[in-house]
């Protein structure tokens, strides 16, 4: 049997400040197969994207992190400064939550999707404009020899996530990591991107992380869940939608509006202060 693309074992992080050290994630373990989708699902401030950006080794100065993070078997904790420049140019592309704040305003759109892979590849960037527009059309951006002299501002939200999405799979990755790509977008243009995510990583036999608070979403297009709570990952498997065994679990899928129901008001889940400490007492031990 081969290793797992990407394995996550034990990995902790804490924030080391001048008056208080906090502990962020607490013994996350995972792994994700080649062409797998994992969805990393929990409520905001559970240490989703503190996971992901562990991954590509991007977390602030002041973090200390500890266990094991293998891509194809290597250390990526262990990784050279250019070894770890290539993981995170090559190996894996990450589609960020808002497109806004990871381009550059004055660049134009052909700029942003050529220029790495002509400084760093050595491309022709005639080559890669090429290949722009073919990826660029395939999707869903209409009129695309027009978009590359665009610039980020006059396009909208929805158009904009489909030029990140371009980008990270001219770069032809073996791993997307996608943190809640949809969140800025409105109801139709997160419809849209989600399903050309879904459609690119299948054609292309990519894995996906896939982290969102859409527990139906993540459950249409992820073969497994893994559900975080506090910095842990509480239950993870294919069962976790229809049949969740643990109470988080439970609880979050309880908390989720109805159309069949109706309701005074939805759920909380109550108990959270009281597993909160259940589980800052586990990771204490």
């Amino acid at each position: 049997m081969s290793a797992p693309l990407l394995e996550i074992a034990d990995l902790h992080a804490s924030l080391i400040t001048k008056y208080r050290r906090l502990d962020l994630l607490n013994g996350v373990s995972l792994t994700l197969d080649r062409g797998e989708a994992l969805g990393l699902v929990g409520e905001s401030g559970s240490g989703k994207s503190l996971t992901t950006r562990a991954v590509l080794r991007m977390l602030a100065p002041g973090f200390q992190t500890t266990g094991a993070i293998r891509y194809n078997g290597e250390s990526v904790l262990d990784m050279g400064r250019e070894r770890l420049r290539r993981f995170r140019a090559a190996d894996v592309g990450m589609i960020f939550q808002d497109p806004r704040a990871h381009v550059n305003p004055v660049h134009t759109v052909g700029d942003f999707l050529t220029e790495a892979l002509v400084r760093d590849r050595g491309l022709p960037r005639a080559d890669v404009e090429r290949r722009a527009v073919q990826l660029l059309d395939e999707v869903g951006v209409r009129h695309a020899e027009r978009r590359l002299k665009q610039y980020p501002h006059e396009l909208s939200g929805g158009l904009l996530q489909r030029v990140m999405i371009a980008s990270v799979l001219l770069a032809e990755p073996e791993l997307l990591l996608a943190d809640e790509p949809t969140t800025a977008l409105d109801v139709t243009a997160q419809s849209d991107v989600m399903a050309i995510i879904d459609e690119q990583r299948r054609a292309r036999g990519l894995a996906l992380l896939f982290i969102t608070h859409d527990l139906e979403l993540a459950n249409a297009c992820c073969d497994r869940l893994a559900v975080m709570y506090a910095g842990e990952i509480v239950e993870q498997g294919s069962h976790v939608y229809d049949a969740p065994t643990h109470p988080y679990t439970v609880e979050l899928l309880g908390a989720r509006p109805s159309i069949e129901e109706r309701l005074d008001r939805l759920p909380v889940l109550e108990y959270n202060l009281e597993l909160h400490n259940e589980l800052k007492e586990r990771a204490a031990l």
